[in-house]
């Protein structure tokens, strides 16, 4: 496990806020750590990047596909966004180098999940 996996898992995972999480480097355009188990495909991946640059405006009135789902867009800035489907929301954040993308279940505290991740 590397360090940004050990991250992931000491700030979010053990929150028990949060369900999955990863973070993409937006220069690099890939993946560079995630949770057990939670793979991002590429092409999610550079969604989300193109979702700050390009498409945030799209993103608020549309929402935004991840892993073949549909998510309503909740809250969105220039920093982060807030979605949410019938089985749970997706919370990304990004930062001048890397964007982390985590997900949780319903039932779960919404606004935890989203502070848990901003904080990280």
């Amino acid at each position: 496990m590397n360090q940004l996996q050990a991250l992931l898992n000491d700030g979010l995972i053990r929150t028990q806020h949060v369900e999955n999480a990863a973070i993409i480097n937006i220069k690099e355009r890939n993946v560079c750590a995630s949770t057990f188990g939670f793979n991002v495909p590429p092409e999610n991946a550079l969604n989300l990047i193109y979702a700050f640059h390009k498409n945030l405006l799209q993103v608020r009135r549309g929402g935004l596909c991840f892993k073949e789902k549909h998510y309503k867009c909740v809250r969105a800035d220039e920093h982060s966004i807030y979605l949410q489907n019938v089985h749970g929301g997706l919370i990304v954040v990004k930062t001048k180098t890397f964007i982390l993308v985590a997900t949780y279940r319903v039932g779960m505290y919404p606004s935890v999940c989203v502070e848990a991740v901003e904080k990280l």
